[in-house]
């Protein structure tokens, strides 16, 4: 298979939509679709279901995204292996939430853009919880995360912060002194190392929670709990970096969960190609 067409592959199974698969690609939308049936001749099963409003991977689809990012990345490392005296050259992609790009990245990204002109960046926002995810599926290189509680073998991480958990009320929220978290709704994270946290507290206490809402992303939490959802748990960085942080109250009396360690992740493979590396080595400078 020609790493060009699993690529192509690639971009589409992240999309799954084949007109923006094929402007992402620049290809034309014939081309896309032929690369795409060159490919599933060559597997000898369909790749995609689709119909007129959706598209999905099948199951060969799936496991074929699996082996196209481990090649692509073997490439890749090869390629950058073979020109490891020259500049360090290649792409590479970095996922971060909204507000790790605020307060965590711009000295970082500023640095490596000057040091390293010849690498193109691809910076991917999203939910700071689905980055250790990115990670170790091969989907990105680099990622913003909060430590994991549990030591993942594949992947490495350097510290760059830490932030202390906060809870956080609406404004218009009247709460007791000693606030009574069975009773209390809550708008917590769908999953992460803050979820993790409160769930262990909650099992320790042996409260029985009453979870209002859950949500993807500390932006999007700081945004339910201001519209009045509920009760919520957020890093103080993300709160002190949000629009809405005036909006919102801390709450007091509130449970004492161990700090949020932000820091830089890569999956241990990674970081042998000379562009992942030269990030990880500069952050650890700075």
């Amino acid at each position: 298979m020609e790493t060009q067409a699993l690529e192509t592959f690639i971009k589409t199974a992240e999309l799954l939509h084949f007109g923006k698969a094929s402007r992402a690609c620049n290809l034309s939308p014939s081309a896309l679709t032929r690369t795409i049936q060159r490919l599933e001749e060559e597997v000898g099963k369909p790749l995609f279901l689709r119909d007129n409003r959706s598209v999905a991977l099948t199951e060969a689809g799936n496991r074929l995204l699996a082996y196209a990012r481990n090649a692509v990345q073997d490439w890749r490392q090869f390629q950058e292996s073979l020109s490891a005296e020259k500049a360090v050259g290649g792409t590479l992609s970095l996922y971060a939430s909204i507000t790790a790009v605020y307060s965590l990245l711009p000295e970082l990204l500023e640095a490596y853009r000057s040091a390293y002109p010849e690498v193109q960046l691809e910076l991917r926002t999203g939910a700071a919880e689905r980055a250790v995810e990115q990670v170790l599926s091969g989907e990105i290189d680099l990622a913003v995360a909060a430590l994991p509680d549990q030591k993942q073998a594949r992947m490495e991480f350097m510290p760059l912060a830490e932030t202390p958990l906060v809870f956080i009320a609406p404004k218009t929220m009247d709460l007791p002194r000693k606030p009574d978290f069975s009773r209390l709704p809550l708008v917590v994270p769908q999953s992460g190392t803050a979820r993790h946290r409160l769930d262990g507290w909650l099992r320790k206490e042996g409260v029985t929670p009453n979870i209002a809402s859950e949500v993807s992303g500390n932006e999007a939490l700081i945004a339910m709990v201001r519209l009045g959802t509920g009760v919520g748990i957020v890093p103080q960085l993300a709160l002190e970096r949000s629009p809405f942080r005036n909006e919102v109250s801390v709450v007091g009396n509130a449970p004492r969960l161990d700090p949020y360690v932000v820091g830089l992740c890569s999956a241990k493979r990674n970081l042998k190609r000379p562009a992942v590396k030269a990030m990880w080595e500069l952050a650890d400078r700075l």
